[in-house]
């Protein structure tokens, strides 16, 4: 893990510039007493905005068009965010949470460790180059610690799949646990351009001499060993080998032919773009649906992703029902009602 990395995962790191400077700072929301300003907001802004890495140079931007779309497309999911995280960190904090000295230390050595920083003086400057200090490192890792031990216990740790639920799921997914038909084919070719437009033989000969070689195969010759001796295809490195193929993959006329062939069978000659081409059949998979007791593994895996998913949502909007949310600013309660409109109708 980066150094960049690893603290952005604790929390969006604080930003080096805000978007419009401000001698004072305004109140957006408070959330059970707890403040988020427009300082605040600026510093999500930005962090988020280098995140998707967007870059907006204000000589190509001077009436702030381009800034001002991007930030209303990110600023809703951004306001969730916030106000989400004041509910988990206030609702670990009652529930005891802590980030202990011990692990602390334990999360910083780690940093230390996977970014080779040999000693406090690099270690210091690397925060100094996010514009941190350790005490904004300890204040973001707890908080991030906090959220993650709230999600586990009050959510994940209560989420179970049954049986009846996984069976559910498997006979309505049924096409997911099923393997696709697939062939695998030998090729010999015989051109008559080079793959650039240049001819190398005529038609009249390149089909005479497929015909040859059908028959030679017919006659009982290894088609693998003609195939690394006379084809003209890329393929000819491997013997001729193509596949394994989907059906869904190939075309309909060559579907069709295929159809029509048992496993070493020869195809007749055929037309291609670049000359005459002869197929073997050299296997071919039936679609297999995979059973419940060997699926059981993979449904239990997505069935408790969409619980979790849907028991998370639950417990945030218990948690934002409960809350005192004080809105100081009507742009930013329009975000957030956005961001939450956005969510719902992604989970539909």
């Amino acid at each position: 893990m980066k150094f960049q990395t690893a603290v952005a995962a604790a929390c969006l790191l604080a930003a080096t510039t805000v978007i419009r400077a401000e001698v004072f700072e305004q109140i957006l929301v408070k959330v059970n007493g707890d403040i988020f300003t427009k300082s605040d907001l600026e510093q999500r802004q930005v962090a988020m905005l280098r995140q998707k890495g967007q870059q907006i140079d204000p000589k190509n931007d001077p009436k702030n068009e381009q800034l001002r779309k991007a930030l209303d497309e990110i600023t809703p999911q951004i306001m969730v965010d916030v106000v989400d995280e004041l509910l988990l960190s206030q609702r670990g904090k009652e529930l005891g949470y802590r980030l202990s000295d011990e692990q602390f230390k334990s999360v910083v050595d780690s940093i230390k460790k996977e970014n080779k920083i040999e000693n406090e003086e690099q270690f210091q400057a690397a925060l100094k180059s996010e514009n941190m200090t350790m005490a904004d490192l300890r204040r973001n890792l707890e908080k991030s610690m906090i959220i993650q031990k709230v999600q586990q216990n009050e959510v994940t740790t209560k989420i179970g799949v049954t049986d009846e639920e996984a069976h559910k799921y498997y006979d309505s997914h049924r096409d997911t646990f099923t393997s696709v038909p697939s062939v695998t084919l030998r090729e010999i070719l015989v051109a008559t351009t080079d793959g650039k437009g240049a001819v190398v033989a005529s038609d009249d000969q390149a089909t005479a001499r497929a015909q040859a070689l059908r028959s030679r195969v017919t006659a009982g010759e290894d088609f693998e060993k003609l195939a690394a001796e006379v084809s003209d295809s890329a393929s000819k490195a491997n013997s001729g080998l193509i596949g394994p193929v989907s059906l869904t993959d190939i075309s309909p006329d060559l579907k069709k032919l295929i159809d029509t062939m048992k496993v070493g069978d020869v195809s007749p000659v055929i037309r291609t773009a670049r000359g005459y081409q002869l197929l073997k059949l050299e296997t071919i998979t039936a679609a297999r649906t995979l059973p419940f007791d060997q699926a059981r593994d993979q449904i239990s895996d997505r069935v408790f992703a969409e619980k979790r998913k849907l028991e998370y949502q639950k417990y945030l909007d218990k948690l934002r029902t409960q809350a005192i949310i004080e809105w100081k600013n009507d742009d930013v309660k329009r975000a957030f009602d956005q961001g939450l409109k956005q969510i719902q109708i992604a989970g539909q």
